[in-house]
């Protein structure tokens, strides 16, 4: 009896220090993860309701319910997603940000709104990867320039190949608009020694 009662007392310390995010990974994570696949908007409001913390449920590849949404380009649901609380910095896959994942999927608009909702602009991704590197790759001068009015860094390096934003710009000649938008912005040390 003593030892069901540690046992017990154990689990309940387990469970109170995990963070809220995991303690709803079980049933209620997996229904609101296959509500949000499934774009069942009253089960995954009503799940939400119930349990806020769901709207950061990661499922088993580390991607988010907001970050799923984003990959697909689904404007109704990426902001259901954000307006319920989202976290617009809580990487999934690969450490990949929303912001960095609108990046990849093409996705401007989530791109403004994660902006105006407080997404590091220069958040990275486990290869070292910005928002702003990836739209220099996709050759999105939209999302560039968004990014770049948002702030971001057009020197800052990836650690695959040590290349910044601004070397992918100048190296890839067929986006001389983009190249052109990269360039304007001074390199930060050229900034500081001109002040």
């Amino acid at each position: 009896m003593k030892s069901l009662k540690i046992g017990m007392l154990a689990s309940a310390l387990a469970l109170a220090s995990t963070p809220a995010v995991a303690q709803y990974q079980g049933s209620d994570g997996v229904q609101f993860l296959k509500a949000v696949q499934a774009r069942d908007a009253s089960k995954a409001e009503q799940l939400i309701a119930d349990h806020p913390t769901l709207i950061n449920t990661k499922d088993l590849g580390g991607d988010t319910g907001l970050i799923i949404t984003i990959r697909a380009s689904d404007r109704d649901w990426t902001a259901l997603m954000l307006n319920k609380g989202a976290d617009p910095n809580d990487p999934g896959a690969n450490g990949d940000t929303p912001l960095i994942a609108a990046a990849k999927a093409g996705f401007g608009d989530a791109i403004g709104w994660l902006l105006g909702l407080g997404a590091r602009v220069d958040g990275t991704n486990k290869s070292g990867e910005t928002a702003l590197i990836i739209a220099v790759q996709q050759r999105d001068a939209r999302m560039v320039k968004a990014l770049l009015d948002a702030g971001a860094d057009p020197d800052h390096a990836d650690a695959a190949a040590g290349y910044s934003a601004r070397d992918y710009a100048n190296r890839d000649q067929r986006s001389r608009d983009i190249q052109k938008l990269i360039n304007d912005k001074k390199p930060k040390a050229a900034s500081a020694a001109a002040n």
